[in-house]
């Protein structure tokens, strides 16, 4: 397959016509282009996982860029980033005069009034919520929820109170997922479609999905799937102080509270990170992040796989805001940039890969199709059965599901849509209809190696099987996640050749 490379030249016209957003170069943006290199150079150094960026100031895009098969029109789940997104929906209900932040949760419901009778739950105010300083002991991860299938209102308020509500900062998901909740609540409508309206259309955000819990709620602390650019927006919002092309889309007292610190925590506004250097952030598992520099004017987004935003945000401060300031634009300066980001995207498409076996030359293998059983495992796993073609590795794994399939490319990738099962892998995220980019070559006769990209998300998957006789090994790891990083191995044993 030939990868589609999406544009990544920073140029004024070279993306202005699906995402809305005006572009200038980075020099006429006042952004020297020689800090945006150094930003991708020392990242790449330091083995950063960065898988795309935009960067915006003086009213457009600046710089923007991603690494293949990453791209600007894809989907990404932008995990915590969801919280500022529920923050802005609270501010909207504030102002509507729908609820205020001092009102008790409890109040929102009564029917949950036997799990809220432990001592200080009645002393909790929808601020506390959004301040994370609920009393909860420890954080309660969206991977924790998505297993429960139960109320998960209820199950917040099983959530012993180790403190008194306001007295310490505690991370959690818990205390986005009420928030949502008592939305929902008072409107009758999911966070997702009571934003429809207020902001993602305004913005013109199209094409966002959100998740939903089992008491029809979105998770409103994770789960929202949206593009770089729609990410890239609610920063540039926040630093307009919520006008929008003219429009007050959020009230400007309201973003200057969320962006503030807040509570307990010094580092913590109303579900944004607060630094002390005046800028803030929307921050999401693996690094989908949002950082506004308000006294620059100037907005940052990520997309990545990485382990913590503090691997990255050195990087951040060694070049921005010191980038920004140029005084009058520079051709070279801003063609080089365009040169590197053109590299930088290409890298991984232009360079295909042939295992040592392949690379001497020995013969491929024969076209066949190989079945097998599995021996009992926990992943629920019943059969595996790989197609060999010449134009690549049909692997198909069945499951009590039914059969789940992903085609791979003899050293080219090939794109595909599957429901291959791994939420473990995941961070609890089961993805139907998940794009998946993959590759497939021979380590050796036996040793078949796979790679498995999940675009619209953080996830890469590596796959290998070893066929000793009629014997399948199959092993599934993971470049990253908040759990296990790989599977046990699955034997497996062959019931028919062809």
């Amino acid at each position: 397959m030939s990868a589609p490379l999406d544009a990544v030249s920073p140029s004024p016209d070279s993306k202005a016509s699906h995402d809305g957003l005006c572009r200038k170069t980075a020099s006429a943006a006042g952004v020297d282009p020689d800090a945006v290199i150094g930003f991708l150079d020392d990242v790449e150094q330091a083995g950063l996982d960065l898988h795309g960026f935009m960067l915006f100031r003086d009213g457009a895009v600046a710089a923007e860029g991603w690494r293949w098969p990453y791209a600007a029109h894809r989907p990404r789940n932008l995990h915590s980033v969801a919280k500022s997104f529920t923050a802005s929906a609270i501010g909207l209900a504030v102002q509507e005069g729908l609820l205020r932040l001092d009102a008790p949760v409890i109040g929102f419901f009564p029917e949950f009034a036997e799990e809220a009778r432990q001592p200080g739950l009645e002393a909790m105010t929808v601020e506390h919520l959004l301040t994370m300083s609920v009393g909860h002991e420890s954080e309660t991860s969206g991977a924790v929820w998505r297993g429960i299938k139960t109320s998960w209102v209820r199950e917040f308020f099983k959530i012993p109170l180790a403190y008194a509500p306001g007295e310490r900062f505690v991370y959690t998901s818990a205390a986005s997922y009420l928030l949502s909740a008592i939305l929902t609540r008072l409107t009758g409508q999911t966070m997702h479609d009571y934003l429809k309206p207020r902001l993602f259309e305004p913005l013109g955000i199209a094409g966002e999905a959100w998740d939903v819990g089992p008491d029809g709620v979105n998770p409103g602390g994770n789960g929202l799937v949206a593009t770089t650019a729609d990410l890239l927006k609610l920063g540039i919002l926040h630093l307009q102080d919520g006008a929008w092309q003219g429009r007050q889309v959020l009230p400007p007292d309201w973003v200057r509270a969320a962006t503030r610190a807040q509570g307990p925590s010094a580092g913590y506004g109303y579900q944004w990170w607060v630094y002390d250097d005046a800028t803030y952030a929307a921050i999401g598992k693996f690094v989908q992040m949002v950082r506004v520099y308000p006294e620059h004017g100037a907005v940052l987004a990520v997309i990545g796989a990485m382990k913590g935003s503090s691997r990255l945000v050195p990087h951040m401060n060694a070049h921005f805001p010191a980038a920004f300031g140029v005084s009058s634009p520079d051709a070279a300066k801003d063609e080089r940039l365009a040169a590197r980001l053109a590299a930088w995207q290409h890298e991984e498409a232009a360079a295909p890969w042939k295992s040592p076996f392949q690379a001497a030359g020995l013969p491929a293998q024969p076209s066949r199709r190989l079945r097998f059983t599995a021996a009992d495992n926990a992943q629920g796993i019943t059969g595996i059965e790989l197609d060999l073609s010449a134009e690549g590795c049909g692997f198909t794994l069945t499951d009590a599901d039914g059969r789940h399939t992903i085609m791979a490319g003899w050293d080219r990738w090939i794109e595909g849509v599957t429901d291959m099962p791994g939420r473990d892998l995941h961070h609890g995220y089961h993805i139907p209809d998940c794009v998946v980019v993959a590759r497939a070559a021979w380590l050796d006769e036996r040793r078949l190696h796979m790679t498995w990209i999940l675009p619209e998300t953080a996830f890469r998957d590596t796959v290998l099987c070893e066929i000793d006789g009629d014997t399948l090994r199959y092993t599934r790891t993971v470049n990253i996640n908040s759990g296990a990083l790989g599977y046990d191995t699955v034997v497996a044993r062959a019931d028919h050749a062809a």
